[in-house]
């Protein structure tokens, strides 16, 4: 019905001799009512779909229509977590006045006992924190560090002790790291941070389709360990999607962390508590290491490509210097339309494939000179010169990008991205490596042990069919290892127009390169940016996975069959991968600042429309002020 026979039946409604000003009036409430049923169901469209409210919470028992779909809309503030709860908890706590790292900080927290295959206070992460009234961003570097009892030869005689059981623990660096970043900007009390998450695991929390299919698909892992089995097999049975899942210690570990501050874990009777629980199940760490763990704060690296400021994390991270080359390689075409197409994505494929040789260069740059790779990855000059070398007509094998070391295969983790009605932003990757970490829960502290000891390359993996290991990320006491995770924000004329991330592994980088290329690039909407099937490549073997899955969501996602066969034509070989790296987005939309009319606080410019996704490959959603 058309807006004049709208007014035609409502005029209608009037009796044949009511005033023409009664007609005026009755005309406008029709109007307002119309205009506002109309807004209702356009917001609604955007805001998503119907879902179950036990998952929300473990009271809960019935179904509701919560509108929570994969992106929101926002002229205040976003969170964009991979657990729809959590990114509520996080809103919350702007709503209350918080800074993005407050935010940060209790959607991390939230994560850690929804997520605990993910994710947990019992691990590391990556936090970049891009503040409205300062110049660049600030890294923190919360990743775990190796014990001062480690050595490069400790897993010799028992290479699985590198990935299971206590001895893969690095000294878990979270609590440190979330600290060091409210200290410099919280603003709501540090308790305050904890209690949402206290909450859930002492009164339950439903368990997602996501935590759910991990818990079956790691049975035999939980149900070896008497901590994991309390917790995700009460009464000898796996808990499944919908079921309550209670982790009591571990809400009682933060709270005494909320009253008591960081020195509970670090200094005090919870430390105390999960080393002896970490050297009953024969790991190495000892109080002393958690005494000596410091969160390493420095000024996030730049990069500048293609029009944009790539605002991320220093090394031992490769992701941002990783995702760097890559974009200066496109830069080198000289052509904005590089990237476009099944040609650009053979492109990509290239360039990929190229930075995975250099970045096992890569290290803890405290303890190894990385400075003369670190540089080259930045370089625009040594993107074109590799650009030289990829053909838009045939791929090669291996050897051809000359990689000198096998490659690190990190797994797992959780990201989270914050922009604040004052546009700070937060950027935020968080992990225990792989699922469920090294398949030990400390038993009075309900902390799930890390097993980033992994993510170390060994001198004894070594194979005739394969390159040697890589010594700049060998073992040493206190060092940390190279890590995939690629938390970034990304600036347009010192402007802040996105925050992103992701998880999944050495498909992190992948995974980040292609959303940011599909929309700040290739001009694609948020949510399509995200939802886009993607591509991977890990070098060796010289395979390219295509994503080819339905999702949590009932979503299939899959690559088109003309860019396969393009691919093909091109000598690449393909493989069908059900699964991939999970994204969260963040975009700030400036290009009608007229038309919004506020400005921030330190004149740097104005607020935009803010647009959150979460990709719907984990099932979570966004959530906004």
């Amino acid at each position: 019905m058309g807006g004049d026979e709208q007014f035609e039946s409502a005029s209608l409604l009037l009796s044949d001799d009511g005033s023409r000003k009664t007609r005026r009036r009755s005309t406008l409430l029709c109007f307002i009512f119309l205009a506002f049923s109309a807004t209702t169901i356009a917001f609604f469209s955007v805001r998503g779909h119907y879902v179950d409210l036990r998952f929300l919470g473990a009271s809960d028992d019935h179904k509701h229509p919560i509108r929570n779909n994969d992106v929101v809309v926002s002229e205040a503030a976003v969170v964009a977590a991979d657990d729809g709860r959590c990114s509520e908890i996080g809103v919350s706590m702007l709503e209350k006045g918080g800074h993005a790292v407050d935010a940060a900080v209790a959607t991390a927290l939230c994560l850690g006992v929804v997520g605990p295959m993910s994710s947990g206070i019992g691990g590391g992460a990556f936090m970049l924190v891009r503040s409205s009234s300062a110049p660049g961003a600030l890294a923190i570097d919360m990743r775990e560090t190796a014990p001062a009892a480690a050595s490069e030869n400790m897993y010799e005689s028992n290479v699985e002790a590198k990935v299971l059981g206590a001895l893969a623990m690095g000294t878990p660096g979270e609590i440190a790291g979330l600290h060091a970043a409210w200290l410099s900007y919280g603003r709501l009390p540090w308790k305050a941070l904890f209690e949402p998450a206290i909450k859930l695991a002492r009164d339950g929390f439903v368990v997602s389709p996501c935590l759910g299919e991990k818990i079956a698909g790691q049975e035999e892992k939980i149900m070896a360990d008497p901590g994991l089995t309390r917790v995700f097999a009460p009464n000898a049975t796996l808990l499944k999607y919908g079921d309550t899942c209670y982790n009591v210690e571990l809400g009682n570990t933060l709270q005494a962390i909320a009253e008591e501050g960081p020195g509970a874990l670090y200094n005090g009777s919870i430390g105390e508590r999960l080393i002896e629980d970490v050297r009953e199940a024969g790991g190495i760490l000892t109080m002393e290491d958690l005494r000596n763990y410091r969160a390493r704060v420095t000024a996030a690296v730049e990069a500048d490509a293609l029009g944009y400021k790539i605002l991320g994390m220093p090394p031992p991270s490769s992701g941002t210097v990783g995702l760097a080359l890559v974009l200066n390689i496109f830069e080198s075409y000289g052509n904005r339309d590089a990237a476009q197409g099944p040609l650009g994505l053979h492109r990509l494929i290239e360039a990929l494939k190229h930075m995975f040789a250099i970045r096992m260069n890569l290290g803890d740059p405290e303890f190894v000179d990385i400075s003369r790779t670190v540089t080259d990855m930045l370089s625009p000059s040594f993107a074109k010169m590799i650009r030289e070398r990829i053909f838009d007509n045939t791929t090669f094998p291996p050897e051809y990008y000359l990689p000198r070391w096998r490659q690190l295969r990190d797994e797992g983790t959780s990201h989270l991205c914050v922009v604040d009605s004052e546009r700070n932003a937060v950027s935020m990757t968080t992990t225990v490596n792989y699922a469920f970490g090294g398949g030990v829960m400390s038993p009075s502290t309900g902390i799930i042990l890390n097993n980033e000891m992994d993510d170390f390359s060994i001198p004894s993996e070594v194979s005739p069919d394969e390159l040697p290991p890589a010594p700049a990320n060998f073992i040493r006491p206190n060092k940390r290892p190279l890590s995939s995770m690629t938390p970034i924000v990304v600036l347009k004329e010192n402007q802040l127009v996105g925050v992103l991330g992701g998880s999944g592994g050495m498909d992190i980088i992948p995974a980040v390169t292609q959303v940011l290329l599909n929309h700040f690039i290739l001009d694609m909407e948020p949510l399509a940016a995200v939802e886009s099937p993607r591509i991977y490549h890990k070098l060796i073997p010289n395979i390219v996975s295509y994503e080819n899955w339905t999702v949590i969501n009932g979503q299939h996602i899959e690559l088109s069959e003309e860019r396969k066969h393009f691919l093909r034509e091109r000598g690449h070989q393909l493989q069908a991968k059900a699964g991939g790296a999970v994204c969260q987005l963040v975009v700030q939309n400036i290009t009608k600042p007229s038309d919004l009319g506020r400005k921030l606080k330190n004149n740097r410019g104005y607020n935009g429309i803010l647009t959150g996704v979460s990709d719907p490959r984990k099932g979570g959603w966004p959530a906004a002020v």
